[in-house]
């Protein structure tokens, strides 16, 4: 369902419903000139009632329609995700890292200061420099920027 249609169906229930809410209030205050024929009034209330239930029907196709687009692109970014996390073990693999080593890799990738990582590894900031400067010359770059750079160029290749 497109946005116009949306819009248009927003309308129409919104219209049904002024006239239900409309028609009470002007009973309510006696602001009524001249009643309405008892069969227009119930072909006005009917036209009404089948406006609210048409948006409603309409609303929940365009609901599960979102649902359903929505899972498949949770799926996409699924794949597209395991497949970068496998891309990213054959990288650390093809050049030797080890596991600390890939660990800080990692970590670097995600952008974490080198602080950070000696935080979450439990380790001193010398130890990180040292094993981010082996992840350098193993990945044959001269530093983090680098290093990212590998995996947006990968990414950015065309078949």
């Amino acid at each position: 369902m497109n946005k116009t249609s949306l819009i248009a169906l927003t309308a129409v229930q919104g219209a049904c419903a002024l006239f239900f809410v409309l028609d009470i209030l002007l009973t309510i205050f006696g602001a009524r000139t001249s009643p309405l024929s008892w069969k227009v009034r119930e072909l006005l209330e009917i036209g009404a009632a089948v406006g609210l239930i048409l948006g409603a029907t309409l609303g929940m196709i365009a609901l599960r329609t979102a649902m359903r687009e929505r899972a498949v692109a949770e799926e996409s970014l699924r794949v597209v995700r395991t497949a970068f996390q496998d891309h990213l073990q054959d990288k650390f693999g093809a050049w030797g890292l080890t596991g600390a080593e890939r660990d800080v890799a990692l970590f670097s990738l995600k952008g974490l200061s080198v602080s950070e990582i000696a935080s979450v590894r439990d380790t001193s900031e010398g130890t990180v420099k040292a094993q981010s400067n082996a992840i350098y010359r193993k990945a044959g770059v001269n530093g983090r920027a680098q290093l990212m750079s590998l995996f947006i160029e990968d990414l950015m290749l065309e078949d």
